[in-house]
């Protein structure tokens, strides 16, 4: 009875007692620090396998990761921004950069960088790394990056007479005019969708004047050089070179390709996957990839893709930090590329063999030298999407390049009013 009636009592102690062990082994065991990390589309999937070898690098930190499909990702981050509910580290499109600049969003990080043993900034492709700078700032390390150069037909081309790719605007015109005569009525000789600016915006990159002019207060599409690159564009059309359709109207642009429904095509690096698996076995030599021509010789490109940036509102700025400097590590960089597709930002990644052995990149890595970024402003991408109404109503033959030139200034200047009005006040920096 007596052993009975302390029972009660011995477990009492003894749950006691592991409450108070379990207590002491948290009171002892490191905090971590979590860490948020918002990623877009394919990337914020595979991102989660990079994570482990971090965490274990870092054992005080945790990464969580929320995927954003890119279609709802501006919109989110401006939603947390006006919550004050932003995350640690976002990836960030290149273009959007500007924007949350302006918005006094993102933390700066030229201290970060220049005392960084991972970032080199002399290994980034210069025009990449400079689309992070804004008013002499850093404020992004380039994650991935995206250009745009010619995918063509080697064998249409051969056939025409040409055993290698253009290397400035008048090559391109012979090459064009003789697959044109060689393909016949119902094909042509390049694709340029109508409904895409990235064509035009490649050929006025290529010239010397900026897009805008005193400080992005004023459009400057008037200039000599943007007339001579619309005047371009405008020729592939009226010479038949291209046909004046968007590309909803081509079913499946893999398929035309392979069957010679034009020959030269302006696309970005995601191609070269899509090439190798859309197109036969029987068809696979007979594609290229080669940098874009310019008006008198080797012509500039778009510097686009996406950068890491780390939000001025992050309470975890030195953990965040060291994230932004995992993924952009050399090794990390090169995993990257595997799990994804995209392109490096640093050189040196390009020297590991799936890079240096793949011919189909390689002149992405020739291009990346010549990426120059759009203009840094936070109106840019509305600015592009006028630039390519006013550019297929040129194609239709609605508009004649002065009217076209004339209506895009002043489209432009209307929607850098606001930006006008706060270089006045000091509210902005040019």
């Amino acid at each position: 009875m007596r052993g009975q009636s302390t029972r009660p009592g011995l477990v009492l102690l003894l749950r006691t007692l592991g409450m108070i062990a379990l207590l002491v082994l948290a009171a002892c065991s490191p905090k971590r620090e979590v860490v948020t990390f918002w990623a877009m589309g394919r990337e914020g999937e595979v991102v989660t396998a990079l994570l482990p070898e971090f965490e274990r690098l870092h054992p005080g930190t945790q990464v969580v990761v929320q995927q954003l499909p890119w279609s709802a990702a501006h919109e989110k981050l401006l939603t947390a921004f006006a919550g004050d509910a932003t995350p640690d580290v976002a990836q960030m499109g290149n273009t959007w950069i500007p924007e949350m600049v302006a918005l006094r969003a993102l933390e700066p990080l030229g201290a970060q960088i220049a005392n960084s043993k991972l970032i080199a900034p002399q290994d980034f492709f210069p025009g990449i790394w400079d689309a992070n700078v804004i008013d002499n700032t850093v404020y992004g390390v380039p994650w991935y990056v995206d250009t745009r150069l010619l995918f063509y037909r080697k064998d249409l081309l051969s056939k025409a007479g040409f055993n290698a790719p253009p290397q400035t605007w008048d090559e391109w015109r012979r090459m064009l005019a003789a697959i044109k005569r060689q393909v016949g009525a119902q094909s042509y000789a390049v694709l340029l969708p109508v409904n895409e600016f990235e064509p035009l915006l490649v050929l006025a990159l290529q010239q010397e004047a900026s897009l805008l002019r005193d400080g992005g207060r004023w459009g400057n599409f008037r200039s000599t050089d943007f007339r001579r690159a619309l005047n371009f564009y405008r020729e592939m059309f009226d010479s038949g070179w291209a046909p004046p359709m968007n590309n909803n109207q081509i079913a499946n642009l893999w398929a035309e390709f392979g069957r010679g429904y034009f020959s030269f095509y302006i696309s970005g690096p995601w191609n070269i996957g899509e090439f190798k698996r859309r197109l036969p076995s029987e068809q696979q030599a007979n594609w290229m990839t080669a940098p874009m021509p310019g008006p008198n010789g080797p012509g500039a490109s778009t510097a686009g893709g996406a950068s890491l940036v780390v939000f001025k509102a992050s309470r975890h700025k030195q953990q965040a930090w060291e994230l932004v400097e995992y993924l952009s590590s050399p090794a990390v960089q090169a995993r990257f590329h595997e799990l994804t597709g995209n392109l490096p930002p640093r050189r040196s990644v390009w020297a590991t063999p799936a890079l240096a052995n793949d011919v189909y990149a390689q002149a992405f890595r020739v291009q990346l030298e010549r990426a120059k970024p759009a203009p840094k402003l936070p109106e840019w991408e509305r600015i592009a999407n006028e630039m390519q109404v006013l550019a297929a109503q040129l194609v239709h033959g609605s508009l004649s390049v002065d009217q076209a030139v004339q209506e895009l200034d002043t489209r432009v200047d209307a929607m850098l009013e606001k930006r006008r009005w706060m270089l006045a006040q000091g509210q902005a920096k040019p």
